[in-house]
């Protein structure tokens, strides 16, 4: 048995077991947010049971405060694009599952209401135009070229740390025009301004503090500097926009992380899961090799199977109703983009990797309505791009071990991802 074949009988006999613990749990008893099921890829049973019996499903059971899930595909749509009744506010909760932590209240746009959330997201879309993917894109390849050509043949490494850490850092260090050399600083406070207490990632909240502290301290000197002498990066943008120049410090911090996170973790993860994806899937991943243009439909494939973030939270404005369920004012709203991107109502053999689907980009992974992922086409580009540069490069990209995933529920990522290129 190859190791490709190991790892895929060991995951179905962990999906078995997970799904004999789902099927014989009482549903009021479900938390289907406990991080345990995220980082062992243990979800779908859990969510499959919810989207047929309770598909709007109020959880008291977790340690945190009660919250619905929603988990089929209309539904979250319903959710997502009706922001008069579902806030994303900072100020209610903010879009996590759990409330934003004392200390963290940064207002960000994602974590804003109208009319201010338009008002500074146009600020940052100039960033994210055609024109400007097409500038991009040139200094994309190069920078792939040349990762890609100095990885290491016969031998073991880890592809996150040295691909998709490297890839994504050196766009957001380019984004922000942030000191090159010190690029991985900004996918450090990007963990851990995500972190659960249980990661690992920090050892405390005074770590967290201290270090999101020297996050902000370092980029309001670069606001001050771009406010003086601009460039074409986002800080500049924000920093000579009229509706956002004048933003708090805590305000610049919430747009800051958002725009690092953002940046980092959909690109990040999604570029890991593609090469465990066509592991998983060894005909899909002859059928790319054999045809590399369907690289274009592989993208939003990869990104719907993987959905780099798995949630989004709302906070009910008013009284309503959703699926039968009656919702209260004030009342916190998970919709699971990651559950919604398996449902059989709308996605024809959801559970299946097809890299040629016929219509790939009905996924739910980059939100709807006004809050829907302003950097989506850049992150599809820089996918495009690595893919079309590995299959100059390399007959097969093979995975050799056990990936190890991020101890979360909002980021579905990976910590490492063992892997070998033959030579």
């Amino acid at each position: 048995m190859t190791a490709q074949a190991a790892l895929r009988s060991d995951h179905a006999d962990l999906l078995r077991q997970a799904r004999l613990e789902a099927y014989s749990t009482p549903i009021e008893d479900f938390h289907p947010g406990a991080p345990r099921l995220f980082q062992s890829d243990t979800i779908w049973p859990w969510f499959e049971r919810l989207r047929k019996e309770a598909p709007v499903h109020y959880c008291t059971k977790a340690p945190i405060e009660p919250y619905w899930s929603v988990t089929r595909y209309h539904d979250i749509m319903h959710v997502d694009t009706n922001h008069a009744i579902f806030s994303s506010d900072v100020s209610n909760g903010g879009i996590m599952i759990r409330d934003v932590p004392p200390g963290y209240e940064w207002p960000s746009f994602i974590a804003m209401d109208e009319p201010r959330h338009g008002e500074q997201r146009k600020t940052v879309s100039p960033m994210f135009t055609p024109d400007h993917l097409d500038e991009m894109a040139v200094l994309i390849r190069q920078r792939s070229a040349k990762v890609l050509d100095s990885l290491p043949r016969n031998e073991t490494f880890n592809w996150v740390e040295k691909v998709s850490i490297e890839l994504t850092t050196q766009m957001l260090a380019t984004l922000f025009d942030f000191p090159f050399e010190q690029r991985r600083r900004l996918t450090r406070w990007s963990d851990v301004s995500t972190a659960l207490p249980k990661s690992g990632i920090v050892s405390s909240e005074d770590e967290r503090r201290r270090e999101l502290a020297d996050c902000a301290e370092t980029f309001g000197r670069m606001w001050k500097e771009r406010q003086a002498n601009p460039g074409r990066d986002l800080i500049s943008m924000m920093a000579h926009s009229e509706a956002t120049r004048h933003m708090t410090p805590d305000n610049l911090m919430g747009n800051l992380i958002l725009l690092i996170v953002g940046g980092n973790d959909t690109t990040r993860n999604t570029m890991t899961a593609s090469v465990l994806a066509l592991n998983e899937n060894p005909a899909e991943y002859q059928k790319l090799r054999d045809n590399p243009a369907l690289i274009d439909t592989m993208v939003p494939e990869v990104i719907r199977w993987q959905t780099p973030l798995a949630h989004m939270r709302r906070t009910a404005l008013v009284d309503t109703e959703l699926g039968g369920q009656k919702i209260r004012k004030g009342d916190r709203v998970v919709m699971w983009y990651v559950s919604g991107n398996r449902d059989e109502e709308v996605i024809e053999t959801p559970d299946a990797f097809i890299i040629d689907r016929k219509r790939p980009r009905i996924h739910l992974s980059f939100g709807f309505g006004i809050h829907r992922c302003v950097g989506m086409r850049l992150a599809e580009l820089q996918l495009r791009i690595v893919w079309q540069e590995i299959l100059k490069r390399f007959d097969r990209i093979e995975v050799v071990g056990e990936p190890k995933r991020v101890y979360s529920s909002f980021v579905r990522g990976y910590e490492s991802l063992p892997v070998r290129i033959p030579g």
